[in-house]
């Protein structure tokens, strides 16, 4: 994957319009935003442009928008939090067409060093289809050059991603990456393409199936595997141990089987877990009190079903994690979700914390169990994008990635 893409600090937006695919998909209760994280962290990509001279025009999805548009999902609280932290108005479009004459108007007005935010791409309703070339020419006629900062959708060739770069560029204008996508592209992509050795990655999270081609992709470029999360059942059954109620893939047996295979091939560690900790099922609430023992990983009872990794598996995987250089982590190591099955999360975060190595977390669970735990300030990286990371972890091509111009 072309991996050197020209930045916001590479091109010049002076006088020009500037479109910015931003990541505002924010967690909203009754209309007010409960987390502003991804707001803060377009911020410092705002600032640079407007600082060049540019004028802003931002846009982004918000929620699953499955009935049409709706004012539960619209983008006007954003432009409020973004004026705020601005310190300067945001001029909303609040038209569900999104490029409609609202739109154009507003962007016609625009002096340098203004912002105008349109409205929830996904409001248009090709936002996610093939046939969106209509929308990514609308969008690329607002604007003179194209940003991407949205990595958490890089990976979708939705319109406003990777179908408006052609368009952009078909008039002559630049298309480059922002801050945020530069340095999930730094941390991220070199980890897995130009790590420093010796590289381990950390795989957890429930099912096998999730993970098939990091699994795979990963035992090519790491030195270390290290397997938890309810995935690892499936390999201990592959390993012919009997694992109880536990979660299990059946499908997936063979497939556990040729992976470790593959590791002892390619003279690679895969760790699995030596013990396991044990409940009679499932917590219901999920953070339910509960009552839990630990057993050897080959000694789980046949009515008993394993939720987290013991304490020996623990510190198996924190002395491989003490060597290591490079870390890369996906995925939680039992239901980090109930404080007493979170104690194998918090000692994979804790072992993270504590080593000189580049620390990169994959999104999704991981970064929210982090994050939740209290080790998020002593991270390398906390990528942005679930999905994204994941397939960047794959070695797939993003698409939002892939659109940006090379340097």
């Amino acid at each position: 994957m072309g991996l050197n893409k020209k930045s916001v600090d590479d091109i010049n937006v002076a006088g020009k319009r500037v479109l910015v695919r931003c990541d505002f998909n924010v967690p909203l209760k009754n209309g007010e935003i409960t987390d502003e994280t991804r707001i803060k962290a377009a911020l410092p990509t705002i600032e640079k442009l407007l600082g060049d001279g540019g004028k802003v025009i931002l846009c982004s999805h918000l929620g699953k928008v499955k009935n049409g548009p709706n004012e539960g999902e619209s983008l006007a609280p954003v432009a409020k939090r973004l004026s705020e932290k601005l310190g300067k108005e945001v001029n909303f479009v609040s038209d569900y067409n999104v490029t409609g004459e609202a739109a154009t108007k507003a962007v016609e007005a625009m002096k340098e060093g203004d912002v105008v935010l349109l409205q929830n791409t996904r409001f248009r309703g090709k936002e996610e289809t093939k046939n969106g070339e209509e929308f990514s020419k609308e969008l690329a006629d607002l604007a003179d050059v194209y940003v991407c900062d949205a990595f958490g959708s890089s990976h979708r060739a939705h319109a406003s991603v990777a179908g408006v770069t052609d368009c952009i560029r078909a008039k002559g204008g630049e298309c480059a990456v922002g801050y945020l996508m530069q340095k999930e592209i730094d941390f991220l992509g070199n980890a897995v393409e130009n790590p420093v050795r010796p590289f381990v990655a950390i795989l957890g999270g429930a099912k096998v199936a999730d993970k098939l081609n990091v699994i795979n992709n990963l035992l090519e470029k790491c030195d270390t595997l290290i397997i938890g999360g309810g995935m690892a059942f499936t390999f201990l059954k592959a390993k012919g141990y009997e694992i109880g109620k536990s979660l299990v893939d059946e499908e997936k047996i063979d497939y556990c089987k040729e992976m470790m295979d593959k590791a002892e091939k390619l003279g690679k560690k895969l760790l699995l877990p030596v013990d396991t900790v044990i409940a009679d099922s499932f917590p219901n609430p999920i953070d339910a009190e509960i009552e839990v023992s630990t057993v050897d990983a080959d000694k789980i009872p046949a009515d008993k079903e394993g939720l987290d990794i013991g304490e020996k598996t623990a510190a198996l995987y924190a002395d491989a994690v003490k060597s290591a250089k490079t870390v890369v982590w996906n995925g939680p190591m039992g239901v980090f979700e109930n404080p007493i099955l979170a104690k194998g999360t918090i000692a994979v975060a804790k072992a993270l914390a504590e080593t000189d190595a580049t620390t990169i977390i994959g999104g999704g669970d991981s970064a929210a169990a982090v994050n939740q735990l209290g080790f998020a300030d002593k991270m390398s990286h906390i990528s942005t994008g679930g999905g994204a990371s994941l397939e960047f972890l794959e070695g797939k091509e993003l698409p939002g990635v892939v659109a940006a111009d090379d340097k």
